[in-house]
């Protein structure tokens, strides 16, 4: 595969297009063969209508819990024995109707995007044909086009950038209505009263805020001890002894086992016999990555035992000339990092400059409220071992900037090695950490001392200048974690 022409990638969301606009840069011939519309469920289903859904939930978080302290007086007709009453609401399908329009606006400048930059792009579903390679190294790539004919298309490389879709219970079967999945929830016209989520994940987390915010009753259901598992354990209770202050049933140590619709509302059995009743449930229960029929194996693509494609640092599969990006490689299951695999495959297959992919510096949130922002190493790879590293956690209650905004949750935390102080990690709970976390990344990204963190300047009053403190108390801290 000396000289590459032909790109097919197969499959259109962040690893797929993003790919398609690099190798269209680098000169390549490409054809995107893509189902459902580019973007693919980040765009459609996933994070683009989640996070714009989770919009309104923030505005109405934000007048729920600071108007009163902030001084805000909203003057209504509630008489005065209701006075607590909410006075503020939500029209669910307006709101939903716009987060449906925002995907396919976004979708169709996706498509615009990929088509000027001279990409083909294919309605249909693809997959490998059986056969292997052909004496010229190309592999045949057959496309089920949406009119029920069967095109076939040559590559000298293909990137499988198919994604995943919601695993299902077997006995709590989404009906799309009242027991749903994270892809069904912007049909509704009206606010679940008693929404049921299962899943204490980053999904069931979001969802579960976002519907609390919005005025729906929520019950949390998590196997676990405690939401978000696989997050920092005091960002994780953090957010959990909001979600319960504000109102929230969080269901620990419980496993869901079933669910069934009665009529107008959704019955939950749980593992140890109890059931919990509600109007609605969202079934937020992972993910399975859509590998199956599509010819890999055959090919000598290996998949693990969930089905993911086993890739390498430069996104190769170990069949030659096929590469894999995005959430059906389980590597790390963010847009961001589906898009840099995409990326990485093609320059490494078109021989252009490749750094191999470093999930020690991918900066990751949760839209959660407060939100959760991580980069580089956690406190999970300090007690395991993995890095030697000494930490600071600084409580925002005492910055000037969120005592003024009424923000009484959430913290700073920051990692660097002993001795040499270089930044490893961090962790921001706050709101809008997603933009906090970035200085850290910067960090993390370039090696940076926590000595250089702190002389940078801030502005005076802001969240941000938390970071340089935490820094600032770890330039101490970094000695004494080096002595010991």
């Amino acid at each position: 595969m000396e000289h590459v022409t032909r790109i097919v990638i197969i499959g259109g969301g962040p690893g797929g297009y993003e790919a398609a606009l690099v190798a269209a840069q680098l000169g390549a011939e490409v054809t995107v063969v893509d189902r459902d519309g580019l973007g693919g469920s980040a765009v459609l289903t996933d994070c683009v209508p989640s996070k714009t859904l989770i919009a309104t939930a923030e505005v109405m978080t934000t007048f729920d819990s600071s108007y009163e302290e902030l001084g805000i007086i909203v003057a209504d007709d509630t008489p005065p024995l209701e006075q607590s009453a909410r006075v503020v609401g939500v029209d669910l399908g307006k709101v939903n109707r716009r987060v449906k329009r925002l995907a396919i606006a976004q979708s169709h400048d996706i498509t615009q995007a990929v088509t000027r930059a001279g990409v083909t792009v294919l309605r249909g579903k693809g997959r490998l044909a059986s056969g292997g390679q052909a004496v010229d190294g190309s592999r045949e790539v057959l496309v089920d086009l949406a009119d029920g004919t069967t095109e076939s298309v040559r590559a000298d490389a293909v990137l499988i950038a198919t994604g995943v879709h919601p695993r299902e219970l077997p006995d709590a079967q989404p009906d799309g209505e009242r027991i749903l999945t994270w892809t069904q929830v912007y049909d509704l016209e009206e606010l679940p009263r008693e929404l049921i989520v299962v899943g204490s994940g980053v999904t069931g987390a979001e969802f579960a805020g976002a519907y609390q915010a919005l005025g729906s009753d929520v019950t949390l259901v998590s196997s676990r001890d405690r939401v978000l598992p696989g997050e920092d354990p005091d960002a994780a209770e953090v957010l959990e002894e909001v979600f319960r202050r504000r109102g929230m049933n969080v269901m620990s140590r419980s496993r869901a086992e079933r669910a069934k619709r009665v009529g107008d509302h959704v019955e939950v059995t749980l593992a140890d016999g109890r059931t919990i009743r509600g109007t609605h449930c969202l079934m937020a229960v992972g993910s399975i990555p859509n590998t199956a029929g599509m010819g890999l194996e055959e090919a000598g693509v290996k998949l693990n035992d969930w089905g993911q494609i086993v890739v390498d640092r430069v996104s190769r599969t170990t069949a030659p000339g096929v590469y894999a990006a995005g959430d059906c490689t389980g590597v790390f299951m963010l847009a961001s990092v589906a898009a840099m695999q995409g990326r990485i495959a093609m320059y490494h297959a078109l021989g252009d400059a490749v750094q191999p992919l470093n999930l020690k510096t991918v900066a990751s949130n949760v839209f959660t409220d407060p939100e959760i922002a991580t980069v580089g190493y956690t406190a999970a790879d300090v007690q395991g071992g993995r890095v030697d590293a000494v930490e600071v956690k600084l409580p925002l209650r005492g910055n000037p900037r969120a005592k003024m905004q009424g923000i009484r949750d959430g913290f700073v935390k920051l990692f660097c090695r002993p001795g040499t102080g270089i930044v490893v990690g961090g962790v921001v709970v706050a709101p809008r950490a997603s933009e906090l976390i970035h200085s850290i990344s910067l960090a993390v990204d370039n090696n940076l001392t926590v000595e250089q963190v702190a002389k940078g300047f801030t502005v005076y009053p802001s969240i941000s200048g938390s970071t340089a403190e935490a820094a600032r108390q770890l330039h101490t801290r970094k000695r004494e974690g080096a002595d010991s």
